[in-house]
């Protein structure tokens, strides 16, 4: 492995949305150096599942044969 090219990896504190922090360790910011997160797993739609949009693949189906018709579907 080549010397010198990679940056340097050291601790900093993540602290989440809501309030709660942890140690890791990063090539991001300086050591002892705290990432605010605006985002993370406890308050993101994706992870927590809030306004999740249940989707009808049979009322899709049908519209987009109203839509389309038999455009060289063969039954």
């Amino acid at each position: 492995m080549k010397q010198d090219i990679h940056p340097p990896y050291h601790e900093i504190t993540v602290t989440m949305t809501d309030g709660t922090s942890f140690k890791t360790r990063t090539t991001w910011g300086k050591p002892g150096d705290t990432m605010q997160l605006d985002i993370d797993p406890k308050s993101h739609p994706a992870w927590t599942g809030a306004n999740q949009k249940l989707l009808d693949t049979a009322g899709q189906i049908s519209k987009f044969s109203k839509r389309f018709g038999d455009i060289g579907l063969k039954k």
